[in-house]
């Protein structure tokens, strides 16, 4: 074969990622970020108004915003909420564009309100107008989406990233990339290092690579909650809450030479099959305050949630080098890897008008510092754990979340509106696009015998970049980023009884 000699005129720089092993380096700052960041979804009523809830009350939603709103309810309730989400990703990279999709189903709430509120003589002579109990399940975050990107790159190949931890590392540690890329014959041997058979600066036309990636799971929380309403005025009440987590990603990295002269490379294809479970516990604690009949004011802390995790992988890679070994195929033992996170803590202080019968207008501020984010790995990854750790206060901020909602009442029929901003969670200004915005609309209705039913859409849409491997060199050109646009859409639909 013909040598691809772009080692020497490459610095290698030594990251703490390839320095420490490849174990828990699929744990990382946007994972950080992905189980951080939670956008309430769900009854279908509190989807119509945006997630504002946290100082209307009154809906099993609340609980999980500020568990004071369970001290509004005046009688018990069941309800459930299947949904539907489905999305589109518009991708940007190295000029070319693509479009994508991806639709789940899922449950977005479920639970039961149990109250109890004493009548006549002994509700005149009670402080304690109403204490009531809930437990059911709401949807924190839904991590559906399909996305591909594709375009040329003339620059570097992925497959550098095998050869950088084969000469770190070697190529003896089963799974790790160095023991992939030797094992597929994607690296060769020069002067007692390896290098990989890949160049894109040898090929007239360069590299094609292409990223198909699949995603599904979301946050879904428990939540235990107590609380009671004191004198009409004041609303309290806690909630235990026990997130269980679930994210599943499938992605395939595709690298074909355009024209490769001398015959010793076709194309290669990494798969990576992902899952990430877990389960967790928090505690939020809110007061809703009564100053007049038509005005109230809400109050929530929620504590950092921890999270434990499991990370089960399977990589493989199919590469195909000509002349100089065919076609070669490489599975990974499969990968299980415990550790856990600590995400943010958060307050959220709200305001609701009342307009009489007519319906209302509230609105939620929400504070969550990202940066905030913690990762703990086990000891022998403890100085990899300290670089993600610093990389995370580094690459992210505090940001302001502000929920606003509006409800419409005739009769039995109530119609909403809502909007949501989520803001930036990045410090570098290249991640200006980095806030989410979301509309949303709902209607509902309640009928005679304490039934109802309720429908609610939401539209959510954000900017996010995707960089498909990161190169511990330098002087070999920047990798591409892909500029992925995504819409999310949401439709959940709600029924209940009240007793």
């Amino acid at each position: 074969m013909k040598a691809t000699f772009h080692f020497p005129y490459k610095t290698a720089v030594l990251s703490a990622a390839l320095l420490l092993g490849y174990a828990a380096q699929a744990q990382d700052e946007t994972d950080a970020l992905r189980f951080s960041m939670l956008n309430p979804q769900g009854t279908a009523r509190s989807i119509g108004i945006g997630s504002a809830l946290g100082s209307v009350g009154g809906d099993f939603s609340a609980l999980s915003v500020n568990p004071a709103g369970i001290g509004i309810y005046r009688r018990g309730e069941v309800m459930f909420s299947p949904s539907l989400t489905f999305n589109k990703v518009n991708s940007d990279y190295s000029g070319r564009t693509f479009d994508d999709n991806g639709t789940s189903f899922s449950f977005s709430n479920a639970g039961a309100v149990f109250t109890h509120t004493p009548r006549g003589q002994k509700y005149n002579s009670s402080n304690w107008k109403a204490v009531s109990f809930g437990i059911g399940v709401n949807r924190m975050a839904d991590f559906t989406r399909n996305y591909t990107y594709s375009g040329t790159n003339h620059e570097n190949s992925a497959s550098w990233v095998f050869e950088a931890d084969a000469n770190n590392n070697g190529v003896n540690a089963e799974g790790s990339p160095g023991w992939l890329g030797w094992n597929s014959y994607l690296l060769d041997t020069l002067g007692g290092g390896y290098i990989s058979v890949v160049d894109p600066q040898n090929y007239p036309g360069g590299i094609r690579q292409t990223n198909v990636v699949k995603e599904r799971g979301g946050i879904s929380e428990l939540a235990l909650s107590l609380g009671g309403n004191y004198q009409e005025k004041l609303m309290l009440g806690a909630t235990v809450g026990i997130p269980v987590l679930r994210y599943a990603r499938t992605k395939q990295f595709t690298e074909q030479a355009v024209d490769n002269p001398y015959g010793d490379f076709k194309s290669f294809t990494y798969t990576e099959d992902l899952l990430t479970t877990g389960t967790g516990i928090n505690l939020k604690l809110g007061a809703i305050y009564l100053p007049t009949p038509n005005f109230r004011i809400g109050l929530a802390l929620h504590t950092p949630s921890y999270i434990a995790l499991s990370d089960q992988s399977n990589n493989s890679i199919t590469a195909n080098t000509e002349s100089f070994a065919g076609i070669n195929s490489v599975n990974a033992p499969e990968n299980i890897y415990e550790y856990s996170i600590t995400t943010p803590w958060r307050a959220v202080v709200s305001g609701t008008g009342m307009l009489g019968k007519y319906g209302f207008v509230t609105l939620d501020y929400e504070y969550v510092d990202y940066s905030a984010t913690r990762y703990n790995f086990n000891s022998a990854d403890r100085d990899y754990e300290q670089y993600i750790n610093q990389n995370i206060r580094d690459m992210y901020q505090a940001a302001s979340n502000i929920r606003l909602g509006v409800e419409a009442r005739l009769e039995g029929l109530g119609l909403r509106a809502g909007f949501g901003y989520y803001g930036n969670p990045y410090k570098n200004n290249q991640y200006a696009d980095g806030q989410r915005m979301e509309l949303s609309a709902g209607v509902g209705y309640r009928f005679a015998g304490g039934t109802f039913l309720d429908f609610g859409f939401r539209h959510r849409w954000y900017k996010n970049p995707d960089v498909p491997y990161v190169l511990s060199y330098t002087n070999v050109g920047a990798v591409p980023t892909a500029d992925l646009s995504t819409g999310q859409n949401a439709a959940v639909l709600t029924l209940g009884w009240k007793f």
